[in-house]
């Protein structure tokens, strides 16, 4: 074979070596195009930042009405601040005792339990759903809570359509103990105690899908890592986040005989979205 076409041959090796990389290269980037994952802010500290703006963003009480597990009924509306209240970026929720009790919870399973308080609840309008699409969410807040017998503020989510899930990120029962539980038919807490509780602290769980049912919870208290747990059978499943505070039941009673403040600022909601 002569010089001329073996070097023919070689060039045309070469080119078709690069033209089958170059279409290796492009099939790569279609598929990392494919696998990109961008971060989303859905609530951050100006949802606190005015009433039209938390209306625009959450809704007052419990998703399921004023009652739930405890002595405390749950007000507030557009029109009635008294129990739930803003101030430069801060959410402050009031629980009041009552002169006499107007009567029984109406929440399923508490039925038993008399009203004492008038309280505060609200609910983001923004759902959590962990799933394929939105297979990582962050939630975060500074919360100054009250610690003595009889008070129970919460931060945490349960699911819309069922329970469980459910996930506290942030729960004090009468005590300096905050609770981080995990529930999916099953319980798993972590018990922290917290000094000066009633100054701000920093309550957060990153949640993350693992396999086609089941997600991790991470629980951080001002930043440190303190907990994993793992939420099964709640991917797909829609969630609420509640920010609100209950009285008596398993915080203890009797509860204050006068008024007891909870306040929360920095109120966070993001989600990673997979495209």
């Amino acid at each position: 074979m002569s010089n001329q076409k073996m070097k023919s041959m070689l060039l045309i090796m070469c080119l078709s070596l690069a033209f089958l990389s170059c279409k290796k290269d492009a099939e790569a980037e279609q598929t990392e195009k494919r696998e990109v994952r961008a971060w989303e802010t859905l609530l951050d500290g100006n949802s606190l930042a005015s009433y039209s703006s938390f209306e625009a963003a959450w809704n007052y009480n419990y998703p399921w009405g004023t009652d739930h597990n405890g002595s405390a009924r749950m007000v507030g509306s557009p029109t009635n601040h008294n129990q739930l209240s803003l101030s430069a970026g801060v959410l402050t929720i009031k629980a009041t005792r009552l002169s006499s009790s107007p009567g029984n919870s109406t929440a399923n399973g508490f039925t038993n339990v008399a009203i004492w308080y008038n309280s505060g609840a609200c609910h983001a309008k923004q759902q959590i759903l962990i799933n394929d699409q939105f297979p990582s969410y962050t939630i975060s807040g500074d919360f100054a809570v009250p610690t003595v017998r009889g008070t129970w503020p919460a931060f945490w989510i349960t699911g819309v359509n069922s329970w469980p899930p459910e996930s506290d990120i942030m729960e004090f029962k009468g005590s300096t103990t905050n609770w981080q539980n995990t529930y999916d038919g099953g319980w798993e807490n972590k018990l922290t105690n917290v000094s000066n509780a009633g100054n701000y602290h920093n309550y957060k769980c990153w949640y993350n899908k693992i396999n086609a049912t089941d997600v991790e919870c991470h629980y951080y208290i001002d930043n440190a890592w303190v907990a994993r747990h793992v939420m099964s059978n709640s991917v797909n499943k829609p969630m609420w986040l509640i920010i609100n505070m209950q009285m008596e039941g398993d915080s203890g009673s009797p509860g204050p005989a006068g008024n007891t403040l909870y306040t929360a600022k920095n109120i966070y909601l993001g989600r990673e979205r997979a495209f």
